[in-house]
């Protein structure tokens, strides 16, 4: 039996392998149209207020992708740099005080990819992470037997946003429901986007919470709501995050809260061994033994 102290000791003992490592945190959602890349833009954006040096990692491919919402258009990315075609800092881009790696390509092709170029790609990784505090992935949707995302990463954390809709909410469950029973994963950070009231929100997590922990054993932690916001909207519009366009807005003040919950939040012990190399060793691993289809169908 593990006592308080001994719980605690090691919990020590993980925060201190996290020093000057960053932290993995993949962004998912269970169907389109939740908000997913509107919450990594919006939570980059307040981590970077925070003081926090954040890089995302677009997963998603244009348009209306991350870079599309930001009016960014990329000349190199991460599959250029696994080629060897350009350095990883000709790749990154810098928006509204973070930075962003386009990694759509490299993913559909990184079952392809030589060892040279997976080496390759997994420095650049390394190096593009080397003094950030979090990385942040917009993750691929997790359909279909051809999608890739870090979302199926072991060693990674996973944020997922849910809206109050009955079809979001059946998504959302389904998709914690086949990463939990196929892939071993089982604890979920919990965002509530576009909700009408803390209640709502709160009511939509609970219930999830229930069913999961009754049927999966899995944990989810409730992270925060974001409310719906005209201004949020009017942000994306204008392809800036809306702590930049509208700091005093009620969304801007959520996002502001979640990232320093976030930041608060202790490490879980499979993230205290995880990073770069973890992460790309787990995806080669599941594709190489077609395990890929199998969670995914």
């Amino acid at each position: 039996m593990q006592t308080k102290h001994g719980m605690d000791q090691a919990e020590g003992l993980r925060s201190l392998l996290m020093v000057n490592q960053t932290r993995l945190i993949t962004v998912v959602a269970g169907k389109q149209g939740i908000g997913r890349t509107s919450v990594t833009i919006n939570l980059a954006a307040a981590l970077a207020r925070s003081g926090k040096d954040v890089l995302v990692l677009d997963e998603n491919q244009a348009p209306n992708n991350l870079l599309d919402r930001l009016m960014l258009s990329p000349h190199r990315d991460l599959l250029d740099v696994a080629q060897g075609r350009c350095a990883v800092q000709q790749a990154v881009m810098r928006a509204q005080g973070f930075s962003i790696l386009p990694a759509a390509r490299v993913m559909c092709t990184l079952n392809q990819l030589h060892a040279v170029e997976q080496q390759r790609l997994e420095q650049a990784l390394t190096e593009a992470n080397n003094g950030v505090d979090v990385m942040l992935v917009d993750a691929a949707l997790l359909q279909g037997h051809l999608a890739v995302s870090s979302g199926l990463a072991t060693g990674v954390a996973m944020l997922v946003v849910v809206d109050a809709t009955a079809s979001g909410i059946t998504e959302t469950y389904a998709m914690i429901k086949r990463l939990a029973l196929e892939n071993a994963r089982l604890q979920f950070m919990i965002v509530v986007n576009k909700a009408g009231s803390e209640l709502e929100a709160m009511t939509v997590f609970e219930n999830m919470a229930r069913v999961a922990r009754n049927h999966l054993a899995a944990r989810l932690e409730y992270l925060g709501c974001v409310p719906f916001d005209a201004k949020l909207q009017r942000a994306t519009q204008l392809g800036r995050s809306v702590a930049e366009a509208f700091p005093s807005s009620s969304s801007a003040r959520a996002y502001l809260e979640l990232a320093q919950k976030l930041s608060r939040l202790p490490v879980g012990q499979d993230e205290s061994v995880a990073g770069i190399p973890t992460m790309l060793q787990s995806l080669i691993r599941q594709m190489g033994n077609g395990e890929m289809a199998r969670v995914l169908n």
